[in-house]
């Protein structure tokens, strides 16, 4: 969803006001929805890489990553004329480019050196959370991915106005958003006959993520707008923008901001009870079947 969510923040910040540009680091991404101020592709596309060099996929795109790392003169050239801009930078969602790869950890770096304000927006669809061997997957791929980036770091579950077709969830929204107590999710791991054999292995990765103490997540529905707000809010104050001086800033928004934990619960407060409604009729609807 990182495309979509890249297309509705740039409509959502340009109705606000903002000089939105979109930079496209996906060589994958061959048809883009909406227009793009700089484009990879200018420099080395995947399927290039693939025909001429005989990779796969994931080969392709960490040579492509590589590759752009390499000539980061040709995308400081190209950014130049954004300076004023707010960037949004869709990257390719090739996991371990984020948790081991070096390339564009260093790409982004590089971007830090020349004075761009950076906040990673990482992705992650909210129907692993009706899975709870999944979940604690994502947990860990998510502090795995903040450490190795180290950028300011906001976790992101999409497509919340789907996650009813996904199925019941076993704990209130705001256990996963919040992350909570991991140990009732290893539990209900344990029933599964599967997953009993390895409720050890559980312990201990839980026991890290805890330990951490990192990963949060901000519920999103990019048809929403309080949620794209609230997200969106989120990604200024880790970024810096909140406290700029680009735009007019009420004493209100600076405290939304400050406070921001409180904003976030009130929304997965608000999309809890959207879900909660969606399973209520989903039964009532069941009993009128019955």
């Amino acid at each position: 969803g990182k495309t979509t969510y890249c297309q509705a923040m740039r409509a959502f910040l340009g109705r606000l006001g903002r000089s939105v540009a979109v930079v496209n680091l996906d060589p994958a991404n061959e048809a883009l929805p909406w227009p793009c101020a700089l484009d990879i592709g200018e420099l080395v596309t995947l399927a290039d890489v693939m025909g001429s060099l005989g990779l796969g996929p994931n080969g392709g795109l960490l040579y492509c990553m590589e590759y752009l790392a390499a000539n980061a003169d040709w995308l400081r050239e190209r950014l130049q004329p954004l300076r004023r801009h707010y960037l949004l930078f869709d990257c390719p969602g090739q996991v371990e480019l984020y948790t081991h790869h070096e390339a564009l950890k260093n790409i982004f770096a590089q971007l830090a050196t020349w004075n761009f304000r950076l906040a990673a927006v990482h992705l992650v669809d909210s129907h692993y959370c009706t899975d709870p061997g999944k979940f604690i997957s994502v947990l860990c791929t998510s502090l795995s991915t903040m450490l190795h980036v180290e950028l300011p770091h906001v976790n992101v579950l999409s497509k919340m106005d789907l996650i009813e077709q996904y199925g019941k969830l076993a704990f209130n929204l705001d256990y996963y958003t919040e992350v909570l107590d991991l140990s009732y999710l290893v539990d209900h791991l344990a029933s599964d006959p599967f997953f009993r054999n390895f409720r050890r292995l559980n312990e201990k990765l839980v026991e890290v993520i805890e330990d951490y103490s990192l990963v949060s997540f901000v519920p999103l529905n990019v048809q929403d707008k309080q949620s794209m707000r609230q997200v969106m809010q989120a990604v200024d104050k880790a970024n810096g923008y909140s406290f700029g001086d680009r735009e007019q800033r009420s004493l209100e928004a600076l405290m939304s901001a400050a406070v921001g934990a409180d904003f976030h619960f009130s929304s997965t407060l608000a999309v809890q009870e959207k879900y909660v409604q969606s399973q209520d009729k989903a039964v009532e609807e069941e009993v009128m079947d019955l």
